[in-house]
């Protein structure tokens, strides 16, 4: 019996098949793998000490539920690199919906509250004590998603016409022209997450939103006028918080002038982070060496990481984490520059914009350069959830990418 013959692969299936963009890839995998090794050295102690379940004492608790979840992970990443990138588009606003019933969830009986806070789910929602997540991180692409969906057919799209005969008419003409009206549907869905995320109390995650949708709008064409009328509004918003609200004013105080806070208090995190940095010299004391994560930096497997990371590996492996996610940044902004069409690469430099802030805020607080955020270092921090999420969001550039045009041959 003749074989039966193979059934030929759609446009849709070839394009999908595309080969992935090795060096960022390549630099996921790198970070991800030191990450894994500095949040062993700087958890195991921190694990070893807490008697509480589930940790009980168990030195590779934390590794070993990241490593799992780094599995699953990097298994979700291709898997995702394997779909069509068009298939996102559809899904935009389905994920957006879906985003914005997690948030309200927060706030009833079904949010979970750590450290007095109110803004995270149990992954299976109703089985308690199970793993948990941050809705937040979940908005964070579900608007970059639904932005690039929308504004990747604005230069398509024809301006709406009113009449001129009325007074109604031409003021919204006007408000047509300056672009005001493009403006409102994307301003209605951000200010409905920004203010589901920020009641949380989650500013640090009202603000990622805030610069993923940000990076979308300016990348698309937005007026730059609108960017500098709504920095000043962000900018008086901040003043109004610092002088009406004394928990804003403690952050700005603390910032300023660490040292002057009560050093067992408000400035003891920030302190033992510097101490730590500077302890590590220029070569670091050896992978495994920290002596600050003995119960001296709190959450050193957390957001203060870097910290235990720069001790241990010195000021030339600290320069080396930042060039490595430098130029991981710099290959997702060369994918967004090479996408195929204007959806891929908006949705390109919005997940790769986020990482950016993401690792700016966080090393920028651990070395007091901006305020505190409470915001974690991609691939590094310990949180098994966000993790799964970063590296979800890298399988949809590497989808993206596996559709770059190839080069004309002449």
């Amino acid at each position: 019996m003749a074989r039966k013959a193979k059934r030929d692969l759609t446009m849709e299936e070839q394009l999908a098949r595309g080969p992935l963009d090795l060096p960022f890839l390549m630099l996921v995998l790198l970070l991800l793998g030191i990450g894994l090794v500095m949040l062993f050295s700087a958890s195991y102690y921190t694990a070893f000490r807490d008697s509480k379940p589930p940790v009980n004492n168990n030195p590779y608790f934390y590794i070993t539920r990241q490593a799992l979840y780094a599995a699953a992970g990097v298994a979700a990443m291709y898997l995702i690199s394997r779909i069509n990138y068009q298939h996102f588009r559809w899904m935009a606003p389905l994920a957006l919906g879906v985003a914005i019933v997690l948030l309200i969830l927060c706030y009833t009986p079904l949010g979970v509250r750590i450290n007095h806070q109110r803004r995270w789910l149990y992954v299976l929602l109703v089985i308690p004590k199970g793993p948990t997540f941050q809705p937040s991180e979940v908005a964070k692409v579900a608007v970059v998603l639904f932005f690039s969906a929308r504004l990747c057919k604005r230069d398509t799209e024809h301006k709406k016409r009113f009449t001129k005969r009325t007074t109604t008419g031409r003021l919204l003409n006007w408000l047509e022209k300056i672009g005001f009206l493009e403006l409102v549907p994307y301003g209605l869905v951000l200010v409905t997450v920004l203010g589901l995320v920020a009641f949380e109390r989650h500013v640090s995650g009202a603000l990622l939103v805030a610069v993923g949708a940000a990076a979308v709008l300016l990348v698309s064409g937005i007026s730059l006028w609108w960017f500098f009328g709504l920095g000043g509004l962000g900018v008086a918003l901040v003043g109004i918080m610092y002088m009406t609200t004394a928990y804003v004013r403690k952050k700005f105080a603390l910032w300023l002038d660490p040292w002057s806070a009560d050093p067992q208090v408000e400035g003891f995190q920030f302190r033992q982070g510097i101490y730590s940095i500077a302890s590590g010299g220029l070569l670091g004391r050896g992978l495994g060496e920290s002596n600050q994560k003995y119960g001296f930096v709190p959450e050193p497997e957390n957001d203060m990481i870097f910290s235990i990371g720069v001790e241990e590996l010195g000021l030339v492996g600290g320069y080396l984490i930042l060039i490595l996610f430098s130029l991981l940044i710099l290959r997702g902004y060369w994918i967004a520059l090479h996408a195929r069409d204007k959806f891929g690469m908006l949705t390109v430099v919005g997940i790769v914009t986020l990482l950016a802030a993401q690792v700016f805020f966080n090393i920028g607080v651990v070395t007091g350069l901006i305020p505190n955020t409470g915001i974690s270092l991609p691939f590094f921090s310990y949180g098994g959830t966000a993790l799964m999420i970063h590296l979800a969001e890298m399988g949809m550039i590497l989808s993206i990418s596996r559709q770059i045009p190839a080069p004309r041959k002449d």
